[in-house]
């Protein structure tokens, strides 16, 4: 049987851990629902030391990676996975972005710093846009009343549905694909507010005004999101992972969450 380590068994990688044991794997896993407490060094060698394959969803802290600051050296020779972000491309005014474009000059220069660090230990570094799914959708945050259409025309993002990032995880295990970083995206970047208007359209409401970010009063972080334009290619994803998005755009996305 094989069996993976997880460090953070978060949104993502709870579902990524649940599709994994429907298919036959055991997993171990630190966090709030995890059976193993992170900072217990003993218990993780041990668990790992059990493990043929590591993946971590653990984010930067401190402008470095803690699991590969405590736990690098019980990392050797295993299977490793990496879930990082998209932001480690930072600005790319609007244009695509792949795997060879360069990284660590946008907002999340710690970030980057990790996913270069894992993709150095041989791992397979999952860079992920905008993550939606059940409980984390512009439903939520239009019935929340949350929800804001920004006046910055030309601006656009990429997202993925969380059960195309397990599929396409779980694709790179099962075809033990080759190391390296791997764009996990939708077919189809746009802006925010086309998503909020679609989100609209299907409860059946008017979506909110046109505003500017000063009007918004968005936060620091909801700024710096708006801060960067870019489009993710997926298209290496496609080819050596023979994976492909069962939602390809949000329209598809938004449709299967309500």
């Amino acid at each position: 049987m094989s069996r993976l380590f997880i460090f953070g068994l978060g949104y993502t990688a709870k579902r990524i851990a649940q599709a994994l044991t429907a298919r036959g794997w055991e997993v171990v896993a630190t966090g709030s629902d995890g059976a193993l407490d992170f900072a217990d060094r003993e218990a993780v060698g041990r668990a790992l030391a059990s493990c043929s394959h590591v993946l971590s969803s653990v984010p930067p802290a401190d402008d470095s990676d803690p699991v590969l600051d405590l736990y690098a050296e019980a990392l050797g020779g295993k299977w490793l996975g990496y879930l990082s972000s998209t932001g480690v491309y930072g600005d790319a005014a609007g244009a695509w972005v792949d795997e060879a474009s360069p990284t660590g000059t946008g907002r999340r220069s710690a970030r980057a710093q990790c996913d270069s660090r894992w993709l150095e230990t041989g791992a397979r570094v999952f860079r992920l846009p905008g993550i939606y799914g059940p409980g984390r959708s512009a439903f939520e945050r239009v019935r929340q009343g949350k929800a804001h259409r920004i006046d910055l025309p030309g601006q656009v993002f990429s997202r993925v549905h969380v059960e195309d990032i397990v599929s396409g995880v779980v694709a790179a295990l099962e075809s033990d694909a080759a190391p390296g970083a791997y764009n996990l995206a939708d077919d189809w970047p746009t802006s925010q507010n086309a998503v909020i208007e679609e989100a609209c359209r299907l409860l059946g409401i008017e979506p909110p005004p046109l505003q500017s970010i000063e009007q918004a009063g968005l936060s620091p972080m909801a700024r710096g999101f708006y801060a960067e334009n870019r489009r993710v290619a997926n298209g290496k994803a496609r080819r050596v992972l023979g994976w492909s998005p069962a939602y390809p755009t949000y329209r598809e996305g938004l449709r299967g969450l309500l």
